[in-house]
């Protein structure tokens, strides 16, 4: 997918690992024109070579991207943002909702990361995976990865950026969740507030979301966008009808 027009371009991507013997495929956006290369959410540690590969084809790379917007705290968004910026040679200007703003920047720990979420995911770990590969997953949980946050951005606030880019708060998946709205594609980018499951396209997962009451209220938000795309960030594209299916997931 591509073309919003002559001035910018959009591009969903797609970046895949084994995780936790699994493969889980997530799907960052980039956006850019002739000024702009922004990057929505930085996928999972250790993947800044995936980003390499996955940009190439666009012509561009790590060093091109001037802003990186992440629309949550958890670590599958900020993952590779720490060693993005170190590998960049200007600074990338990164952007995130004021109430995530203290997660990302690791004053506070990411809101999923309990005790009880700890002992869980070690559970979890098949018995065939190496000691060395459990231990660093383990510390990946504890430690996570954190970036300053140079900019706050607000509901409704339009980023002047390749063509106009809309703030859209949509909480309850984490109470600072963000998605956007790029204004020339009719591109929703909904990060985490949607999901396509089987090419159906679905409301937020109510094993990852902290307040699915105030998540659903985000998806009525949602529904009033006159979007003709979406990109979920996992799941990937999802154009059939969008702004009715929105709707009736939302049973306006």
């Amino acid at each position: 997918m591509n073309q919003a027009n002559r001035a910018s371009q959009i591009h969903m991507l797609d970046i895949s690992s084994i995780i936790m013997g699994k493969v889980d495929i997530i799907h960052p956006t980039i956006i850019h024109d002739d000024e702009q290369a922004i990057l929505i959410d930085a996928g999972y540690p250790g993947q800044i070579s995936k980003f390499t590969e996955v940009l190439e084809p666009y012509g561009l790379g790590i060093q091109d991207l001037t802003k990186v917007i992440l629309t949550h705290q958890d670590i599958d968004h900020i993952g590779s943002l720490p060693a993005m910026l170190e590998q960049s040679e200007h600074q990338i200007e990164v952007l995130a909702s004021a109430e995530e703003k203290s997660f990302i920047e690791g004053d506070e720990m990411i809101l999923k990361i309990t005790p009880e979420a700890l002992a869980a995911a070690e559970a979890m770990i098949p018995a065939n995976v190496p000691e060395q590969w459990k231990q660093a997953f383990l510390s990946t949980l504890k430690n996570p990865p954190k970036s300053p946050v140079n900019r706050v951005i607000h509901d409704g606030e339009v980023l002047p950026v390749c063509g106009g880019l809309e703030v859209i708060a949509t909480p309850g998946h984490t109470p600072g969740h963000i998605s956007l709205y790029h204004i020339p594609s009719k591109t929703l980018i909904a990060g985490d507030a949607l999901r396509v499951v089987d090419g159906r396209l679905c409301g937020p997962d109510p094993e990852q979301t902290l307040n699915m009451t105030q998540a659903m209220e985000s998806v009525k938000k949602l529904a009033s966008y006159d979007a003709q795309t979406v990109i979920c960030y996992h799941g990937g594209l999802f154009q059939d009808n969008v702004s009715q299916t929105i709707r009736e997931l939302a049973r306006i």
